[in-house]
């Protein structure tokens, strides 16, 4: 059983510490409104704290601000962590700061950067990570352990964590976009708004879980639905008059783009 704090527990933060207070560990939470951080812990089941007692008592520290708070954040507990060097885990979410910057800011701690996406708040999120310089083969069980309860975890080269939350990070917006059209174009049909977005949802949920389960290429699973002649191909042909792929592609590599901006 491992102390695990979290520093800031805004929207991803909080999904995350919730997820790992329904593992074995002790869980600590501070935000930037006492109140929040109270109501949070009393929610999930843990503790609420100030940032002088997350650094003072945990093995593991969450750090759950944005980006351009982090130096700032790293000059109010620099001295402090400093004098617990060897028993911290420092695990950043922060977009865009890699671990060679983390450790810049906060010293030569054991550091793993994450980038996990929204669906962690079900249990059903991808959470990209990769290792520091001084991070150890126990801090990647400890990690992996940890958020076991908010999605699939995938080690990453720090230099495709970019490119790859483009995919994950970035992709639920994507998909609800789609689901919101495939919806729309059911409407247009009939269909009553509550149960063409239902049917959306769910037919989009299983299709990707056929994908991962069959692991057969999905140009493949889609040339198994499209008839000669058929209603499906009609629908993929419409879609390929709209550039629908490369739109696709397009929206991923000017995220990836924006990411690397920032």
């Amino acid at each position: 059983m491992k102390k695990i704090g979290f520093i800031g527990a805004g929207n991803m933060g909080g999904a995350l510490a919730a997820a790992v207070a329904r593992t074995d560990n002790t869980v600590f939470v501070c935000c930037a409104h006492k109140e929040k951080a109270e109501a949070l812990a009393a929610d999930i089941g843990a503790k609420a704290a100030t940032v002088t007692e997350i650094v003072d008592d945990c093995d593991v520290i969450f750090l759950g601000v944005k980006p351009q708070i982090l130096p700032q954040l790293a000059e109010n507990i620099k001295d402090q962590l400093a004098k617990r060097a060897g028993q911290i885990c420092l695990v950043s979410m922060a977009a865009g700061v890699t671990c060679a910057r983390l450790a810049e800011l906060f010293g030569e701690h054991r550091i793993i950067r994450i980038m996990p996406n929204t669906p962690v708040s079900i249990g059903e999120g991808v959470i990209l990570y990769c290792l520091g310089d001084n991070s150890t083969t126990e801090d990647e069980k400890t990690l992996c352990d940890a958020l076991s309860m908010a999605g699939c975890l995938h080690k990453m080269q720090e230099k495709l964590i970019d490119a790859a939350t483009a995919v994950s990070g970035c992709g639920p917006a994507f998909v609800y976009m789609f689901i919101e059209a495939l919806a729309d174009g059911g409407v247009k049909c009939g269909i009553p708004r509550e149960k063409a977005q239902l049917l959306a949802a769910q037919t989009l949920a299983g299709a990707a879980q056929l994908c991962i389960e069959s692991g057969k290429h999905p140009g493949e699973l889609k040339d198994a639905v499209c008839s000669p002649g058929g209603s499906t191909i009609a629908g993929v042909a419409a879609l390929e008059r709209g550039k629908f792929r490369a739109a696709v592609i397009d929206a991923v590599e000017s995220a990836y783009k924006r990411t690397k901006e920032l």
